[in-house]
């Protein structure tokens, strides 16, 4: 039996969510964004109107208005976005337990073997009940697999529903440029294209020996889902993801001017991210800085740390190593990350004879108890002194206001 794999997209979601609930929003141009004051000021999603001005998601809401004068710009609401998906979540509970969500407006669904009703009638069923139930649209892809049914969704907007078959994908998906297809990002894509490969229908037809010298096992991933050949399932909807990094970033409220002012930051991210890794019992040995400058200049830099920790004293200590040993100074920085990956799960130390081992347990004890007292009186009512060098940069607290949430296009 082929499968019948659903992409559901809600169209718009933010911008959509919006302007159901101003009515007075609906015929004008409408952008979700960020607060220029905290120098957040970007587009988070826009409505069909926007759009037909060519602003894009994450540009600068000074760029938007100057090419959509009459822009109305609305700050972001997540709690109420997050209530508009748990209801369009609710329809797709009526149709099967196989939900797996892709950030908070999007979901695969498996529908396989309905006998009462096929893929297409689910789909469109999907499509209609969203509308009137919940007052927004959505968008969906049907096809046999979830790489195909999520180009699906994304192959006619809005409130459409797209069928991607065995039969019919070469002409369709094969046609579309290869940064359409998921996980081929802006890098790869300039990578594939100096290579003169430009389409999906290019990828799956190179040279295999050639995909996988250039991009290793990910050209042969990358081969395999171009062809069609995507075999994942559709995680059962009580199926817990498993956590592959805990991190968190900030757009600092003024530009950073020296190693100063970056450790009070890095201080207020190291704490968010372990106290959050501590809440899912994780330690991790490979943490990542990200650094923005002010012209919006981006980089990346990690390091192994000897031992497995959820420890924020140690993240910043290796956080400032990273740092100093790759920045200069010869911009003012805009915003910072802090991430850790490779989490150990055997829980097993090796003990030494510098009592390192000893030192952390006693370090993850009190700070284990200082969560409890921020979860008791909040985030501030214990601080490491550096962060209270310079309460403007450091009175924010990543750890309550920590929501996943897509980018809606």
């Amino acid at each position: 039996m082929e499968r019948e794999i659903l992409h559901v997209d809600c169209n718009k979601f933010y911008a959509s969510v919006e302007c159901y609930l101003h009515p007075e929003l609906r015929d004008k141009p409408v952008a979700v964004g960020g607060s220029e004051e905290s120098r957040h000021g970007i587009i988070l999603t826009k409505n069909e109107i926007a759009s037909k001005y060519g602003l894009t998601v994450g540009e600068p809401l000074w760029k938007a208005r100057q090419k959509c004068p009459d822009l109305i710009i609305v700050p972001p609401n997540f709690p109420v976005y997050i209530e508009f998906s748990q209801r369009v979540r609710k329809i797709l509970e009526d149709y099967t337990d196989l939900i797996e969500p892709f950030g908070l407006d999007e979901s695969w669904l498996d529908v396989t073997g309905d006998w009462n009703k096929t893929g297409y009638e689910i789909a469109q069923e999907i499509r209609q009940r969203v509308k009137d139930e919940i007052g927004i649209t959505v968008s969906i892809g049907l096809s046999f697999n979830k790489i195909f049914a999520k180009l699906g969704s994304d192959y006619k907007k809005p409130d459409a529903v797209t069928v991607i078959s065995k039969e019919n994908y070469k002409d369709i998906v094969w046609k579309l440029p290869c940064s359409d297809m998921l996980m081929i990002g802006k890098a790869t894509t300039k990578k594939l294209n100096t290579y003169g490969i430009y389409t999906i229908g290019d990828v799956a037809n190179a040279d295999d020996k050639f995909m996988k010298n250039i991009f290793g096992k990910n050209g042969q991933m990358l081969q395999r889902f171009a062809r069609g050949e995507d075999y994942s399932p559709v995680r059962h909807m009580d199926l817990a993801r498993d956590i592959k990094s805990i991190g968190n970033s900030t757009t600092t409220p003024r530009d950073l001017k020296n190693n100063e002012d970056a450790k009070i930051i890095f201080t207020v991210l190291a704490e968010s991210v372990a106290r959050r890794m501590r809440k899912h019992n994780l330690k991790g040995v490979t943490l990542t800085i990200s650094v923005r400058d002010n012209e919006l200049n981006t980089f990346t830099r990690q390091c192994k740390i000897p031992a497995p920790t959820n420890v924020s004293t140690e993240l910043i200590k290796y956080a400032m190593t990273l740092f100093t040993a790759n920045y200069s100074w010869d911009k003012p920085i805009r915003s910072l990350g802090l991430s850790v990956t490779d989490f150990d799960y055997d829980g097993v130390l090796q003990f030494d004879l510098s009592g390192s081992v000893q030192k952390r347990e006693k370090l993850e004890k009190l700070e284990t108890a200082v969560d409890r007292l921020k979860d008791r009186y909040g985030s501030f009512c214990v601080q490491k002194a550096t962060s209270l060098y310079d309460e403007e940069l450091s009175h924010f607290s990543p750890f309550e206001k920590h929501i996943i949430h897509p980018v809606c296009i």
